[in-house]
């Protein structure tokens, strides 16, 4: 019987220096294999090309690389692409390059499915089925800083945790992920291009700002009134907006970094002016701004794009209050693509 071979990037550089050593070679091959893995993203054992064929036999019967696969690329009107990713056993997850004049973003997913219900959101929709591994989350941004270089001549510049998944319920794979990013062993962006969107788990807030980490956090809010927001989100009866303030104050007393809020405004759901007070009122323990989201449908008509006139109340009364303030236009809607559209529709 075959003994099933261990995935390779699952191995830190000291356990593959290690594998060395207790094979009678010496322990600098294992930084060979490391920077073909992490800094080359090699995806098979024969393109490390300074190791000898032997080396490489040796890898090939005890590892295997499961890398990803983009099985399915779209191109939208304007411009923006997105990736429908297989895992290595079956599973499909999505990923999104989009492109401005001056900046390509990768929009990454850290789970298949999701484990929260956000009632205008299709990936809900899709059980969770398991936490993407760390070599699955960097494998996505190798492939669209890929794409960034061929179709935008390029480098990615960007990258936001905003596809599939809640960031914080795979934490710690989601910062094994980040670490081989921004590592000069790794792919070496700037932790301070990264952006970690939450809906809102207290405890794990507080755990980053205790980790140091040096990314960015943005947080998909959508609502400043507890029962409206739970009426939405409703994991909010659970992590409250009192909990999530508290968090977010530690937070900021920790890191000092300023807090982004990703928040869209549907029509006879959250656009009154107590919905607009509300927000002002949380937003102001801390240093904010607030990304103001154009709605996607997802087909049910249960959520509708708001007025004008109600987003222009928004942008008023935040600038007024000294709150910076964005309105994000979607991008990629025509191939589902744009934010809360990811739903494996192919």
């Amino acid at each position: 019987m075959e003994t099933k071979k261990k995935d390779i990037r699952a191995l830190t550089r000291e356990q593959l220096r290690g594998f060395f050593v207790d094979q009678g070679d010496r322990a600098f091959r294992g930084n060979q294999v490391y920077e073909w893995l992490w800094q080359k993203s090699a995806h098979s054992f024969d393109v490390m090309t300074n190791l000898s064929k032997e080396t490489r036999g040796l890898l090939e019967a005890n590892f295997v690389i499961n890398h990803i696969r983009v099985d399915q690329m779209q191109r939208s009107a304007d411009g923006t692409i997105k990736n429908a990713v297989r895992l290595h056993d079956g599973l499909v997850v999505e990923s999104v390059l989009i492109p401005t004049a001056n900046r390509t973003t990768a929009c990454v997913s850290s789970q298949v499915g999701c484990s929260l219900d956000c009632k205008f959101c299709a990936t809900a929709r899709l059980k969770r089925m398991r936490n993407l591994n760390p070599d699955e989350i960097y494998d996505q941004v190798v492939a669209i800083d890929n794409e960034s270089r061929l179709y935008f001549d390029r480098p990615l510049s960007n990258i936001v945790f905003m596809g599939m998944g809640e960031p914080l319920m795979n934490y710690n794979n989601v910062l094994k992920a980040i670490d081989k990013i921004t590592s000069p062993a790794g792919l070496g962006m700037s932790p301070k291009r990264i952006t970690v969107s939450t809906s809102g788990v207290p405890k794990m807030i507080k755990k980053m700002a205790d980790d140091g980490v040096k990314f960015k956090l943005a947080v998909s809010l959508h609502s400043a009134i507890d029962e409206i927001r739970t009426s939405i989100m409703p994991f909010n009866a659970t992590f409250t907006l009192t909990d999530l303030r508290e968090a977010l104050q530690y937070w900021y007393n920790r890191t000092k970094s300023r807090i982004t809020y990703e928040y869209v405004v549907w029509e006879g759901i959250n656009d009154t002016q107590r919905d607009v007070d509300a927000l002002v009122d949380f937003c102001k323990f801390a240093p904010s701004k607030v990304n103001l989201i154009e709605y996607n449908p997802i087909d049910d008509g249960q959520f509708q794009q708001a007025s004008k006139t109600a987003l222009d109340r928004y942008v008023g009364t935040l600038e007024e209050n000294g709150i910076v303030v964005t309105v994000r236009r979607s991008r990629g809607k025509d191939i589902d693509a744009a934010c809360g559209q990811l739903a494996n529709k192919h």
